[in-house]
């Protein structure tokens, strides 16, 4: 596969015109990060509010993504990517026009459905590639689509302050953060009338039933609801802070009411859960082992994704303000260094995929980043303001190269699961993704950078033991096709190892 990378035909085309669409959500989703102090000191903001709005950028991509991988497995990524980059200068333009913290929270928030894009190109990229192949694919549409972040972060300082003149010689950040909307937008149109969801002759699998996952057993169904509770109790989360001292977005009536709408919220989610599993649940139907997949494992997908993705979304949202403070430089100087964190998202997330793809076990790869993630984490805690920048850079790298590659590796699982379900698989991991994030973020705001370092370490070592005892070998991992597709191999659907 990597050397017809560069050819722009086929779907080769289809992947490039993926990821630079995933490029540009992220873009627009990290475009607030690299302005934060500067929007903070002339919005008059506490840093405990540039915190939170941080956590607010997250909040709202968790049950987005669960949204979206619905809409995404009944509707085609064609049509949901195309809709979603267009949606995103609603909230750019609303960043660029906030006057106070309000505004700001509300904007974020509404950001953070841009966020959810990364599941649309995990089905695109699984209807145009093999198994044995999907781990670099995967890893090239989500590491380069990742690079969108080193975008923000790199040039939307460079964009502002060479457009100051249009803002009285300051930090010109309004025009760069609507910018990143308008050519989101222009792009989705774009998108729509040039690709397709399947190769010609191909029909695009959908699942039986919409609103929740159909799962194959009953002890699936309650691990399903356990982890729909772990997704809600995030956005609790993020209720009880924006409560908090110093930042009284909500008042604490405020606050319970929100978390009155999350029970209902999960109450509903449960009813449609139940609805879709319903004959499963009263024994009324029963599933073929070829068939039958293991929530548990989703599971374990969604711990690694954790660890993974959502230490990388909480280190390059605070990276930035973390290099600017701890070694006094300036903003857009602290941006540019922060920015070799999402820089490596070029190579280490790809080949993540492609060691996946090339060692011969998904499941051992996935254990050793594991580690390699806890290892690094630690080893940043110990960052100070005596440290040299290079080597405080270099070991910014190496856990960026880890968690990263760690990111690659999930999701050359997650195709393998249950086809036909992709994107609401892919929804959840990612919202679980999401999940680390918040409450990484959470950690930091009440905290400092050393312990928000040292617990993402710690939950790395937890996730690499619970990998090596716990996660199994997807069956069909290096197959040439599905389950009735044409290929060089004929295989069975390459679901988990059924339950007994």
């Amino acid at each position: 596969m990597l050397k017809n990378l560069f050819s722009f035909s086929d779907r080769y085309r289809i992947l490039h015109q993926t990821w630079f669409a995933f490029f540009l959500t992220f873009v627009c989703w990290f475009n607030f990060a690299p302005f934060a102090t500067t929007i903070g000191k002339e919005l008059h903001l506490a840093p405990e509010q540039i915190k939170t709005l941080g956590i607010c950028n997250l909040a709202l991509t968790i049950p987005a993504r669960l949204i979206i991988g619905m809409l995404l497995d009944r509707f085609g990524p064609r049509i949901t990517y195309s809709i979603l980059l267009m949606f995103a200068v609603v909230p750019c333009l609303a960043t660029a026009l906030a006057q106070d913290f309000n505004q700001l929270v509300i904007s974020r928030l509404l950001m953070g459905i841009v966020g959810s894009g990364f599941v649309v190109g995990i089905r695109m990229v699984a209807e145009w590639f093999q198994p044995k192949e999907m781990g670099v694919a995967q890893g090239i549409y989500g590491g380069w689509g990742n690079f969108g972040a080193f975008g923000a972060e790199f040039a939307l300082p460079i964009l502002a302050v060479s457009t100051s003149f249009f803002a009285g010689g300051a930090s010109n950040w309004r025009f760069a953060i609507a910018l990143t909307g308008i050519i989101a937008a222009i792009y989705g149109v774009i998108y729509y009338n040039t690709v397709q969801d399947t190769p010609t002759g191909k029909v695009y699998s959908k699942p039986k039933k919409n609103g929740s996952l159909e799962v194959t057993s009953i002890k699936s169904f309650w691990a399903m609801m356990i982890s729909n509770f772990g997704l809600i109790f995030a956005l609790g989360l993020l209720a009880w802070r924006l409560e908090q001292k110093n930042i009284h977005f909500l008042t604490l009536s405020q606050m319970y009411l929100t978390w009155l709408l999350l029970a209902g919220l999960f109450a509903y989610q449960s009813y449609k859960a139940w609805e879709v599993n319903r004959e499963l649940l009263i024994g009324k139907k029963t599933y073929a082992t070829s068939e039958r997949f293991q929530f548990g494992q989703v599971a374990l997908l969604e711990f690694t994704y954790i660890t993974s993705f959502g230490s990388e979304l909480a280190a390059v949202s605070m990276l930035p303000a973390f290099f600017e403070k701890t070694f006094g430089l300036e903003h857009v100087i602290a941006g540019m260094i922060a920015a070799t964190y999402p820089f490596l998202n070029l190579v280490s997330r790809p080949s993540g995929g492609l060691i996946s793809d090339k060692f011969g076990s998904r499941k051992w790869t996935m254990t050793i980043i594991s580690v390699g993630i806890g290892v690094s984490y630690l080893m940043a805690h110990f960052i100070n303001g005596n440290w040299p920048i290079p080597v405080a850079i270099a070991v910014t790298m190496f856990a960026a190269y880890f968690a990263q590659a760690g990111c690659g590796a999930t999701y050359s699982i997650v195709p393998m699961i249950k086809k036909e379900a992709t994107g609401q698989i892919a929804g959840n991991v990612g919202a679980y993704g999401n999940f680390g994030g918040v409450v990484y973020l959470t950690i930091f705001s009440l905290t400092d950078a050393s312990t928000l370092f040292s617990t993402m370490g710690i939950a790395a070592l937890i996730c690499a033991f619970m990998c090596a005892f716990f996660l199994k070998e997807p069956k069909g991992s290096f197959a040439a096709a599905y389950e009735g597709e044409a290929g060089e191999t004929a295989t069975k659907n390459p679901t988990f190892l059924a339950e007994e």
